[in-house]
């Protein structure tokens, strides 16, 4: 019978909001505007081993909401999650914590987003989809190619 101790391991251990929050800089006198409002959304990634076997990874959302170049609404949200990942090769490890794990994480990033901005009186913004194999596969080539800047933007 074979030895299970070194058979690949993959759990969500736990999920979890990390941080949040909304600002309104220029509230109340900027409700007032009456012009269409800028949406700009920037995403982040970061993986961390916290413990042998379990690492953090978590997705970051930066959404800037501006009206003739003041700020509406400034929201940034972080959802993490901790997973156990056992006996996998180094280049499948990278893999799982740049595109598995940010995919699993990403819907409640989502959710959280919208509810903060409808709870906060304004219409929701809804985070596009993201194909994480194709963030990690561009970040791939940027580091093959010596550069990088660590920020992605959602297609």
């Amino acid at each position: 019978m074979a030895d299970d101790n070194n058979a690949p391991v993959f759990q969500i251990q736990r999920m979890y909001l990390k941080d949040l929050s909304l600002e309104q800089p220029n509230a109340p006198a900027i409700l007032l505007e009456q012009a269409q409002p800028q949406v700009d959304i920037k995403l982040s990634l970061a993986a961390e081993p916290v413990a042998e076997g379990l690492f953090e990874v978590s997705v970051t959302a930066t959404v800037t909401t501006t009206v003739q170049d003041k700020t509406l609404f400034l929201i940034e949200a972080k959802q993490a999650g901790i997973f156990e990942i056992r006996n996998l090769p180094q280049d499948q490890l990278e893999g799982i914590l740049a595109i598995v794990c940010p995919q699993m994480i990403y819907p409640y990033l989502r959710a959280i987003v919208s509810d903060v901005c409808t709870r906060a009186g304004f219409p929701p913004v809804m985070l596009t989809e993201v194909n994480f194999q194709a963030m990690f596969e561009a970040q791939q080539a940027q580091l093959a190619g010596g550069q990088t800047n660590g920020e992605a933007v959602p297609n």
